[in-house]
């Protein structure tokens, strides 16, 4: 890896370890010429993951729209970011271990709703409501009448 400091082409590696997430190494590294040390992170490359709309639109994955859905459902829930975020994280992992490269953004929905209905009922019912896209009340009772009988 070239220096960022004297762009000479060879530095050391003088400490590995891998990041919290285990998904990634951490590497500080020292160029021979300057003597500086630097930080890089190796990640394995993957194929982008595209998400099939609703309008048959295709977009790649972007976990921060899960997270935003999922913080507006649970604006003023007791629900901790913590929580927040290891449903997304699990939701994430359970989409890159489908093996998929394509996925529809209903089967995400899906996902979302479903770990919601465990964690809170009335974030889940605010997510329904914009993801089904409730046109009248009576189409919101059905869901909740749903939810109810589960």
């Amino acid at each position: 890896m070239k220096c960022p400091y004297c762009n000479n082409p060879d530095t050391r590696v003088v400490d590995s370890r891998p990041v919290d997430d285990n998904t990634s190494i951490r590497r500080r590294r020292v160029c021979d010429v300057c003597g500086k040390r630097f930080t890089s992170y190796e990640r394995v490359e993957s194929i982008p993951l595209m998400v099939i709309k609703k309008d048959k639109n295709r977009e790649i994955f972007d976990r921060s729209k899960i997270e935003a859905g999922v913080l507006r459902a649970c604006h003023k829930r007791p629900i901790s970011a913590r929580q927040i975020q290891t449903m997304v994280d699990q939701i994430e992992t359970e989409i890159y271990n489908s093996g998929e490269r394509e996925i529809p953004s209903t089967k995400i929905g899906e996902m979302v709703m479903t770990s919601l209905k465990d964690m809170d009922a009335v974030a889940y019912v605010r997510f329904a409501s914009v993801y089904r896209e409730f046109k009248d009340v009576e189409t919101f009772m059905d869901e909740l009448k749903l939810f109810l009988s589960d």
